[in-house]
């Protein structure tokens, strides 16, 4: 499976595949590839065609994905070594992880997707798919901290599965809906409950500084992914907090996709994280919430780990 993720090495941030304990360096890839072919003004060349940009590379559709296919295939035809001299290659131990996508033009949440999650929220299920807004500036990369903000101790965890859209729309059948998918990545909707709960609307509670930890990657949709028959586990410092599977949605991701296009088109980078299952802190007896010193790590089979450390809010900040 292609997995497409966003790093920072020696002071730039740079767009790659993951190969191992490697990434592929795309933009240099290709215009490896390219200048091997003779074509003049390679760098230039793949800096527009493949640069570091992932929403960019989203909006290139087809045409992106030809390009990285062409990387990855160069990438591999070169010896290790020299692959790692003429950057074309670098050590993920020596980069550092970032938001996969950190300008996306809508992030649109589902709520209640789960019947054991409503069941212990003692909610009922929707007729309709339940939908709220996360802002981009509140997304936090793979390692980096989730911020315990001073004005509550209600911090909580809800590990998710969130679908990557590679092509837009508006009115899109269920029956279409799939080929407009890039790509999944792994999610983890922190929220701060009292202040999601002190209204009708969740927007507050859903949109603290730093708690959208989202990645490391997305896995592109290249080899057959079946979204609806995933694992998916959160542990909190280790202990196993939630485990189900993602063959317990209520509104599958078709179902989803046609009803927020009903209503907005959707763009090329859209987010939409489909819900969280059952396991929440704030339902457990007693009620359990994130603090200081905390870890935090949502598993998806077949995706990846996003694993955060939590960190108290410095007043002033």
């Amino acid at each position: 499976m292609t997995q497409l993720a966003r790093f920072r090495h020696a002071g730039e941030d740079r767009l790659g595949v993951i190969h191992g304990d490697l990434y592929i360096d795309l933009t240099k890839a290709y215009a490896g590839a390219q200048a091997a072919t003779g074509v003049a003004n390679a760098a230039a060349l793949a800096n527009a065609v493949l640069g570091p940009d992932a929403l960019a590379y989203l909006q290139g559709g087809e045409a992106s994905y030809a390009a990285l296919r062409e990387a990855v295939a160069y990438a591999a035809s070169l010896d290790p070594d020299a692959a790692r001299a003429a950057g074309v290659t670098v050590a993920r131990a020596d980069a550092k992880t970032l938001v996969p996508v950190p300008n996306p033009p809508k992030i649109v949440c589902v709520a209640r997707n789960y019947g054991k999650h409503a069941a212990e929220a003692g909610l009922q299920v929707s007729e309709i798919p339940i939908l709220f807004p996360r802002f981009a500036v509140t997304q936090i990369a793979d390692g980096d901290p989730i911020v315990a903000p001073f004005v509550s101790e209600q911090l909580d965890w809800e590990g998710e599965l969130a679908v990557v859209i590679g092509t837009g729309g508006r009115h899109i059948s269920a029956a279409d809906a799939m080929a407009h998918v890039a790509g999944y990545t792994v999610f983890n909707d922190v929220t701060v409950r009292d202040f999601q709960f002190r209204v009708a609307q969740y927007t507050g509670g859903k949109n603290f500084h730093a708690s959208g930890p989202i990645g490391p990657h997305i896995s592109l949709t290249d080899e057959g992914l079946d979204p609806h028959k995933l694992r998916i586990t959160t542990t909190v410092n280790g202990v196993v907090k939630q485990d189900a599977n993602t063959a317990e949605f209520i509104f599958d991701i078709p179902t989803l996709i046609e009803h927020i296009s009903e209503f907005v088109e959707l763009e090329p980078g859209d987010i939409i994280p489909t819900g969280t299952p059952a396991g929440v802190g704030f339902k457990r007896t007693p009620p359990e919430f994130l603090k200081d010193g905390d870890a935090v790590a949502v598993t998806i089979e077949g995706i990846g780990t996003l694993s955060n450390p939590v960190v108290d809010e410095v007043r002033g900040d």
